[in-house]
């Protein structure tokens, strides 16, 4: 029944303490956004640029630590890769973590 001035004037103002509860957890998905999510994007989008410029005569690393040459690319999902001398397998594209030596088209005469 009694109440104080001081309880009083800390009951009204309901509405703006709401938004401000709200403003860190907007400021920790920007912060989340800029330094994990767009970076990974980015490094996705590299990957399947250099994974849809695969040819034949690239040398490539595999994700299992295999080096070799890549001699037939047979379709979207995979290539063939010669690991050793008359020792080829076959390798899915998006398991090709890096591309060591690129070759270069050759010249239309």
């Amino acid at each position: 029944m009694f109440a104080t001035p001081a309880f009083a004037q800390a009951a009204g103002g309901g509405a703006a303490g709401a938004f401000g509860s709200f403003v860190p957890l907007i400021l920790i998905f920007f912060i989340m956004y800029f330094l994990l999510i767009r970076p990974q994007q980015k490094k996705m989008k590299q990957h399947k640029a250099m994974v849809d410029a695969l040819r034949r005569g690239d040398q490539v690393v595999t994700q299992g630590g295999l080096i070799g040459k890549v001699t037939k690319v047979k379709d979207e999902e995979e290539v063939e890769v010669e690991i050793a001398e008359n020792v080829k397998v076959r390798v899915v594209r998006h398991t090709i973590t890096q591309v060591l030596n690129k070759t270069e088209p050759a010249e239309k005469a």
